[in-house]
């Protein structure tokens, strides 16, 4: 499909009788196509039933660290695992049960495809179609499947329905779309506004008629940039927290694994926003990969700052590694209010979504992510090793507010 010219409408619809002309296609189905998809279904559903037995086990019995570091990293697996099957699932109902729904009302023609009571539908401005007919394909082709089936040109597209048509049918379904639709379909070349021009929205971008300012017209951050000054203020939390509160190593490190939690729901949002409906696909993926990565990760930071490699003995005390978090709340808040001032400055006030699609925005946060906490564990090793004086804390610290602070002016530019 070519993103440029006419677009039709897309929709979810509930599938319901109305005015005007309503006709169930004929919809063609595979025998052999179906078979294969049901055994990689099955491949698939697999592994997914038995981790979620594992995962079930241990949430029913766990009582340290590690039981619930398990129990997440399992759980965010399958959370992760399980949009394949449910796709696969999804196209597998479509292909037993599915049917193509074609109405016509007074200039418009819809087109729908999807279960008997839910469905995707693309609604067509019957005055800009072209060319309806019907064609059987000839030889192997991605359209060979339809058999014979109707065809029209919308914009630069073609845009194909039905299957197992004849002739005869066909001549019958373009007089009663024509006389529905109540215009009579033009025949020859599209017009040059028809064709030109990219489409600005689509599955993945926000309408380009949302009612904020041009992205063109935006000025560079700077340092002095409010969003700039809230990710400084909220990295001088743990500063002020080693120079006058006595925090140490493992406090500022469980911190940091807490803020990139934080980043990571931020980032959902930011799915969500460039995604829309597949973000309902997107997310739960990116939940699960980036929840497994985090749940090994702080298992890592636990053990390695927090008790120390001897000091794990009984598997890490739930009721302790609360009290981290508790203690540290002031400082968490100022983390999230950072970033969601982003969110919402930047991201969506400076329109950085436009351009962007789910698949960039999911792999966005490991970037920044891995390189910061490969600083921080090595500026942490040292610390360790010098026995954890108060200024080399600071100076970890400080070189994680200049790489967070130029990660963040450089994700600006890029998107500016």
């Amino acid at each position: 499909m070519k993103r440029q010219g006419l677009r039709p409408r897309f929709k979810v619809v509930i599938d319901r009788p109305g005015d005007g002309l309503r006709r169930v296609l004929p919809f063609r189905r595979s025998p052999i196509a179906i078979a294969v998809l049901a055994a990689f279904d099955l491949v698939f559903l697999i592994p997914a039933v038995i981790t979620f037995r594992q995962a079930a086990a241990e949430w029913s019995r766990f009582d340290s660290l590690f039981d619930l570091v398990g129990a997440l990293f399992l759980s965010a697996w399958l959370l992760g695992w399980s949009i394949g099957p449910l796709v696969m699932t999804t196209v597998l109902a479509l292909m037993l049960f599915g049917r193509e729904v074609m109405k016509a009302r007074p200039g418009a023609v819809e087109l729908r495809i999807g279960l008997p009571l839910i469905g995707l539908g693309a609604i067509y401005d019957a005055t800009k179609m072209r060319n309806l007919r019907f064609e059987r394909p000839v030889g192997k082709s991605g359209h060979s499947w339809r058999g014979g089936h109707m065809v029209f040109d919308y914009g630069a597209n073609a845009v194909r329905f039905g299957s197992n048509l004849d002739g005869a049918a066909a001549i019958e379904l373009t007089h009663a779309i024509e006389a529905a639709a109540g215009v009579a379909i033009r025949r020859g070349e599209a017009l040059p506004e028809e064709l030109s021009g990219q489409w600005k929205s689509g599955p993945g971008e926000l309408p380009a008629s949302a009612p904020r300012a041009p992205a063109a017209g935006r000025s560079p951050l700077s340092l002095a940039s409010p969003s700039s000054l809230a990710l400084i203020l909220a990295n001088l939390v743990p500063v002020a927290g080693a120079a006058f509160l006595g925090w140490k190593l493992s406090d500022v490190m469980v911190l940091y694994w807490a803020e990139s939690a934080i980043i990571g729901f931020w980032n959902v949002c930011k799915i969500a926003v460039v995604g829309r409906w597949f973000a309902l696909l997107a997310g739960p993926f990116f939940i699960g990969h980036f929840g497994a990565f985090m749940a090994v990760h702080f298992l890592f930071v636990y053990t390695l700052f927090v008790k120390g490699i001897q000091g794990i003995d009984s598997g890490g005390d739930l009721a302790e590694v609360a009290g981290l978090f508790i203690a540290m709340w002031p400082a968490l808040l100022a983390l999230f209010v950072s970033h969601g001032y982003s969110f919402f400055a930047n991201f969506l006030g400076r329109q950085e979504y436009r351009g962007r699609d789910a698949g960039d925005q999911m792999g966005e946060p490991y970037s920044r992510i891995v390189f910061m906490h490969l600083v921080l564990i090595l500026g942490g090793g040292l610390t360790l090793i010098l026995g954890g004086p108060t200024p080399v804390l600071l100076l970890v610290i400080g070189a994680k507010i200049w790489f967070d602070l130029r990660a963040h002016l450089k994700q600006r530019q890029e998107r500016g």
